[in-house]
This record gives C-alpha cells, structure tokens and sequence, in this order.
C-alpha cells in the first residue's frame, strides 16, 4: 500500500483528496502539511514539515505557492518522489522543481485532469496545422475563491501550443492595456472569475470566416484529485525525473 503525505491537506483540494484516498485500497494518507494544523481525518497535521518524521512513499502537493519550497526541502532530505500541484508558481519555483528532478522523481503539471491531458495534445496538433492561419485565444473561467490569473492550465495549453508553431508566441492577458490591432504572434489569455465555477477552458482557433474550438469543463474537484493520486502511485516506481500527465497517459 502506499503511504502518501498530503500538503494542503486542510483546503478544499486536499480535503477532497482525502475523502478519495479515504475509498481506496491501495494507498492511504499517513500525514499531512497545513498551516492550519486541525485534524479533521486519521492522520496527523504538521505546520512545518521539517518536524514530520513520518515514512512516506510519495509527497502530493496540492497547497500554496508560498508552501511549496519547505515541502520541497523536505522531499530532498527524505529523498522522496512529490507531486506539486500546486498552480501559480513563481519562476524560480519552477526552476528548483526542475532542479530538484534530478535527485527524485517528481510529477509536475498545471492540471491532474485525465481530460485536460487530452485536450492538451489536440490544441497541440490543431497549433501545427492551423497555427499559420488562425489567430489563437484561450478563455478560462473559476469560482470566485481562486487566487491566480491566468490559470495554470491555460498557461499549460499555451505553452504547449508555443512548442508546435513555427514563430515565436507572444502571450496577451490584457488588451485594455494597448488599443492597437492584434499581432500575428499573440495568443490571447482571458481569466473569468465567478461564483462556483469548477474550471473551464476554451481554445478558440478564428481564421478567415471559420472558427474552431476545443473546450473542456471540470463538473467537479474530484478529477483533480483521483489524477493527482494517481500520479502519486505512478510517481513510486519511476526513477528521478520530471514527469507529466502525458508520461501517466501513456503509462495507463
């Protein structure tokens, strides 16, 4: 069975995990990280990770920017394989994950959603073959408690995008900021933020009187966390590396 640490494991993502967790037989939650340290499963919480001395299998980090580099001194002392959810990151961040890839196997991606990771391969083929023509936009909408802009699922479809044109992107969050035409090499981002939305996105290809679309909608948080677990138990048997939904898929 395999043991897993939860970080974040008091917020709406990681209680959700838990409850999932909480229904299978191969993996259990053996602690958690969360600066509030109330316990509302079996399992102890820990402020700070560096008093936890509990033997894990793998991290899943599913907190908050500001959580992730104690997590990650923690996952390199213990030398154990983490799953950063987590969206939002800074830069550098992203940069120690990479680094930190090559001393434990570490699964990174914007979104956990099976769904998602498909889409992510569409958008890419459709950039190949329409890329030239067609101007590029992404729409994505979440409830009003989510604290980044964009989100790091349409940052992920951007940049997968960007990989399969033959010209450099230019990303555009704001077009109230320059009243001028739209280049060539922009891809549009537009973040809606409302009510209880789980989490929409939306690819708009719009040529010349032709319009093409691949969207995907999120009914619940519980796509999220059965990938994020998954990518836990996928996480246990690889070697150091950096992995992502696409390695999971092919995996499956």
């Amino acid at each position: 069975m395999t043991k897993i640490i939860l970080s974040g494991c008091n917020g709406k993502m990681g209680r959700v995990i838990t409850a999932c967790v909480s229904e299978r037989v191969d993996c259990k939650i053996v602690a958690g990280f969360d600066i509030n340290t109330e316990r509302h499963a079996g399992y102890p919480v820990y402020a700070n990770p560096s008093n936890c001395q509990i033997e894990a299998d793998v991290i899943i980090d599913f907190s908050h920017p500001s959580a992730l580099d104690s997590v990650l001194v923690y996952a390199f002392e213990y030398k154990t394989p983490v799953v950063v959810a987590t969206t939002g990151l800074m830069e550098d961040q992203v940069a120690e994950v990479r680094k930190l890839s090559d001393f434990i196997p570490i699964f990174y991606s914007g979104n956990m959603s099976l769904g998602i990771s498909l889409v992510t391969e569409l958008a890419r083929k459709a950039a190949t073959v329409l890329g030239n023509n067609f101007d590029i936009e992404i729409i994505e909408k979440h409830h009003n408690q989510k604290i980044d802009a964009p989100s790091g699922t349409a940052l992920m479809l951007a940049d997968a995008m960007s990989e399969s044109l033959d010209y450099k992107s230019k990303y555009v969050y704001d077009r109230h900021a320059v009243r001028q035409k739209r280049s060539k090499q922009e891809i549009g981002i537009s973040s809606v933020r409302g009510g209880t939305i789980v989490g929409e996105h939306e690819i708009l290809f719009a040529g010349h009187d032709e319009m093409i679309s691949i969207s995907h909608t999120a009914l619940s948080k519980e796509i999220f966390a059965v990938g994020a677990i998954n990518a836990g138990l996928f996480l246990t048997s690889r070697k150091p590396g950096l992995y992502c939904m696409s390695d999971l898929v092919r995996e499956a």
